[in-house]
């Protein structure tokens, strides 16, 4: 595996910061350890999206989804209380942890738990001031017409 070294980027830039600890989080990230449990990741318009964990086995009260720091987290505990003999265990309801970035001004805005399926519903909602605007171009005759005649004034 791939390593690189960020540091002449922070030594370089101003700025950046959250650009060089991105591509930190992703080189460092292990992808086999982020197997468990499967999700997609969709784009349901413009400006939303919808994350769909399988979950299957966890009940409401198993799992937890929580947003930190700018990361929404969702973890799972399973509470073993029944003693059960298995011939065959193939449905795996280990607990898990799983973190997901997320980019300025995205917000939960629900979360579902249906057919072994938890649905986490994110939407991006930028603020009026960041949003492009257009901006009139005045003509001189119109910047001549709000002018007002000084001797006429006086």
């Amino acid at each position: 595996m791939r390593t690189y070294d960020f540091a002449p980027l922070y030594r370089a830039t101003v700025g950046f910061d959250q650009i060089a600890d991105l591509m930190d989080r992703v080189t460092a990230t292990d992808n086999s350890a982020n197997s468990y449990p499967p999700y997609n990741i969709e784009k349901t318009d413009d400006d939303a999206y919808r994350i769909s964990i399988a979950v299957a086995g966890f009940s409401d009260a198993d799992l937890s989804v929580e947003v930190r720091e700018k990361s929404l987290i969702v973890t799972a505990r399973k509470a073993e209380t029944e003693d059960k003999t298995y011939l065959h265990r193939g449905i795996a309801t280990r607990a898990f942890e799983r973190k997901f970035h997320l980019a300025d001004h995205v917000v939960v805005t629900g979360a579902s738990n249906t057919d072994g399926m938890l649905h986490i519903d994110l939407v991006k909602e930028v603020p009026e001031a960041l949003k492009p605007r257009r901006i009139e171009i005045a003509s001189q005759a119109a910047i001549e017409a709000d002018v007002v005649d000084a001797k006429a004034v006086n």
